[in-house]
């Protein structure tokens, strides 16, 4: 029997990457860095050379469970765990906990969000299977922390402490603190004191020690969701969770578990990590042309143009004169052009067409 379970997080909107990810058809369901695969899609490849089909779980809202079934048609509709409120990232990994400890109470977890790039896969593998391996035999709550190339704001870090003595691992360190998405000056002190990692936000546990940690820290949580014990994997799931879910606050794994836990340890690695968040994330992944421009879509005409992000699709002709540093983004009925420094914006955006135009265009 396998004892490695994947939990694949799957349910945001992607509202930073709008207009081309929509609350109908988000990010992590489109083929974004255009290699014909979704993010989804490409996650779920990386994970199962090291995991069975049969012990992957997505947890997604319900409005994408349909989605999930048709990008992994290899999966059974039980491993799609619909969510029927947003709640973040804790309550996700109590359900899938919870559900997975029915079926093996000793399982090995490891809870990966849906949206990252990885470019060094076979290291990131690497580094993966010895994670597994420290917390199948150590009470221990693992994350990844990534060498940070740059003084990134966008990004929460992690502060190294003493390194962990276990077998051969030399990049395997308690976690000193965790830490917000800091301003410009914090990060380039962070960048120089050697201390600081990039958070992953991928997490490698023991069903046992992720129990205990969330009736430790998290008791309201933990207790809702233990109540549907003789639930899961029953015709009777679907209405106990929409119940729970109603009444359970909405809090990260982070915040919730990792920052008030003592036994949290960090493997430090470098395997070509990136944050899909954003536009500006893409264009730092995505090839260029000689004049900085990265660009997609058949029918784009750029003169004088530099540094910018364009993704046009389908059929349309567009004549780009002049612009340096900028977004512009084509979907459907939406234009979007605006500076890259003000990518954070792009949210206020969504909102104020909400408001005035409705939910049509969002």
């Amino acid at each position: 029997m396998n004892n490695n379970y994947c939990i694949i997080m799957a349910g945001g909107i992607g509202s930073r990457f709008w207009p081309l990810s929509r609350k109908s058809m988000p990010k992590q369901f489109l083929d974004i860095l255009g290699t014909g695969r979704t993010l989804l899609q490409q996650a779920y490849d990386r994970f199962s050379k090291l995991i069975p089909a049969e012990n992957f779980y997505i947890v997604t809202s319900t409005d994408y469970a349909g989605l999930v079934m048709e990008q992994l048609p290899a999966l059974e509709s039980r491993q799609v765990l619909a969510e029927p409120l947003r709640r973040n990232t804790a309550p996700c990994v109590a359900y899938a906990a919870n559900k997975i400890k029915t079926v093996n109470p000793q399982a090995n977890l490891i809870v990966a969000p849906s949206d990252h790039l990885i470019l060094k896969e076979e290291e990131f593998l690497r580094q993966i299977s010895n994670g597994l391996e420290f917390v199948a035999s150590h009470k221990a709550l693992l994350t990844l922390g990534i060498h940070p190339s740059r003084p990134e704001t966008g990004y929460g870090y992690i502060q190294t402490g003493e390194k962990a003595n276990y077998g051969n691992l030399n990049n395997l360190f308690n976690v000193k603190t965790f830490t917000e998405k800091p301003d410009l000056r914090m990060a380039e002190i962070f960048l120089e004191s050697g201390e600081f990692f990039w958070n992953s936000g991928i997490f490698l546990w023991s069903l046992p020690s992720i129990m205990t940690a969330l009736e430790a820290h998290l008791p309201e949580v933990a207790s809702l969701f233990s109540q549907g014990e003789h639930l899961y994997n029953t015709p009777d799931e679907p209405a106990f969770i929409n119940k729970i879910y109603s009444e359970c606050m909405g809090i990260s794994i982070d915040y919730g578990i990792m920052e008030k836990s003592d036994n949290v340890f960090v493997l430090t690695a470098d395997f070509g990590w990136s944050d899909l968040g954003t536009w500006g994330s893409l264009y730092e992944n995505k090839e260029k042309d000689e004049r900085g421009n990265v660009i997609t879509g058949e029918g784009i005409f750029t003169y004088d143009c530099a540094n910018s992000i364009i993704n046009i699709s389908g059929e349309k002709i567009a004549v780009l004169q002049g612009l340096d540093g900028y977004i512009v983004v084509e979907s459907k009925d939406t234009l979007l052009v605006c500076r890259r420094e003000d990518e954070q914006q792009i949210r206020q955006f969504v909102n104020d067409v909400l408001i005035t135009k409705g939910p049509d265009y969002v």
